[in-house]
């Protein structure tokens, strides 16, 4: 019996301890891999978004018929028009109100008798720009109506960026 008492001692000395095993078993190594590609995909440099360059500012000014004029959207200029004496951006609807579209005549003119009329037509625009501003003092309320509804339109979908004045109002009261 001391034969199998000794034996059994060697084999056991043989054995490693618990406190001594080793972490470097396969599925530890999996783990420990995967570990370190999470937290190398997390605390990377993350790639900045370039953004566009922000429009330049508006500014709001006084137009006259004349200095509106311009605003119609040819040679990259931006599009506006004037409803009621507020000078509306349309630039985003360029499709529209710029060259080629539905409604260019408005393209920097004052817009309000043609909207107000349903009409399209450059009958509908003042002739003389150096003249006073239509006041559409001879609309009925249908036209009136109308009108409002498309000015509401206009307040609702695009900035105003100014105010339209005679000639030689400009620097007149707000």
């Amino acid at each position: 019996m001391d034969y199998v008492e000794n034996r059994m001692n060697q084999e056991a000395s043989k054995m490693p301890s618990p406190e001594v095993q080793t972490i470097a078993t396969p599925i530890n190594l999996i783990l420990i891999s995967l570990a370190l590609v999470i937290a190398y995909y997390n605390l990377r440099p993350k790639r900045t978004a370039s953004l566009p360059p922000p429009p330049p500012p508006t500014v709001f000014k006084t137009f006259t018929p004349p200095t509106l004029l311009p605003y119609n959207g040819a040679n990259n200029m931006p599009v506006y028009l004037a409803v009621r004496g507020r000078v509306f951006d349309v630039t985003s609807g360029r499709n529209f109100y710029g060259p080629g579209g539905p409604y260019e005549n408005f393209a920097g003119r004052d817009a309000s008798r043609g909207l107000a009329l349903g009409s399209f037509d450059e009958a509908m625009l003042t002739e003389d720009l150096q003249g006073p501003l239509d006041k559409l003092e001879d609309l009925g309320p249908d036209e009136m109506g109308a009108f409002r509804d498309w000015e509401e339109r206009f307040e609702e979908k695009y900035l105003v960026v100014g105010k339209l004045v005679a000639v030689g109002d400009e620097g007149g009261k707000e």
